[in-house]
């Protein structure tokens, strides 16, 4: 299972730093930003499972990063937890208003912070992080990294195994080509958009070899959804 990528968004080194150790102790992969401006740039690059945000940022602050992350397609179903020093009530429904999903307050405990971090991750990213997900009859197990349809195992590999749980965290999405390559295979990896087509077809091949109905929809000319 390919690890949980963080985004982290803070211009204060010591901290970043000590958030960052923390957050790749769990397992997780971190990227780093220091400024709203390049935090939004490097979701363009590539798709973090979750943000960490700080709201005091130069360039660009995190509210107008969040702001311009809930409004593009491919970046508003993207958890985002924003830190602030500001704990008004008015302060954080502004925060949660303009799109984040958790607001912490600053100084924050470290362990509280990840805890928030893997909360949201459970509604992205479960099977990433362990817990067991289900669809109907099929049901994948994040810890064992195995797959059943009915009951029955499923043999799956590494790649078609990535590809359902994507389509299992969040039923009934449609996924680009071009996501579930960078999802799937990560950005460092230049393949084809043909080769999610051949996985897609080793994905549906293992599914139904125990019969049922194909349970993978292709939307044409956009991608393929789960339901």
């Amino acid at each position: 299972m390919s690890q949980p990528v963080v985004l982290l968004v803070e211009d204060e080194p010591a901290q970043r730093a000590v958030l960052s150790y923390n957050i790749k102790a769990e397992g997780f992969l971190v990227l780093e930003a220091d400024n709203g401006e390049d935090a939004v740039h490097e979701t363009r690059e590539r798709l973090p499972d979750l943000i960490v945000l700080d709201w005091m940022l130069p360039k660009m602050s995190g509210l107008e990063a969040c702001r311009r992350l809930k409004l593009r397609e491919e970046t508003k179903y993207i958890p985002i937890i924003m830190l602030s020093a500001r704990s008004e009530e008015f302060d954080r429904v502004r925060g949660l208003e303009t799109g984040a999903d958790d607001y912490v307050v600053k100084p924050y405990s470290i362990a509280e912070l990840i805890a928030r971090v893997k909360v949201q991750l459970r509604r992205t990213r479960a099977c990433a992080v362990g817990e067991q997900l289900e669809y109907g009859d099929i049901r994948l197990d994040g810890e064992t990294h195995k797959a059943y349809r009915a009951e029955k195992e499923v043999k799956l590999g590494p790649k078609e195994f990535r590809l359902l749980s994507t389509f299992m965290e969040k039923p009934g999405r449609v996924w680009t080509r071009e996501q579930l390559l960078d999802r799937v295979w990560g950005h460092e990896i230049y393949v084809d958009t043909r080769t999610v087509d051949v996985c897609i077809g080793r994905l549906r091949k293992s599914l139904c070899q125990f019969g049922g109905e194909d349970p993978l929809r292709t939307v044409r000319s956009v991608g393929y959804s789960l339901g």
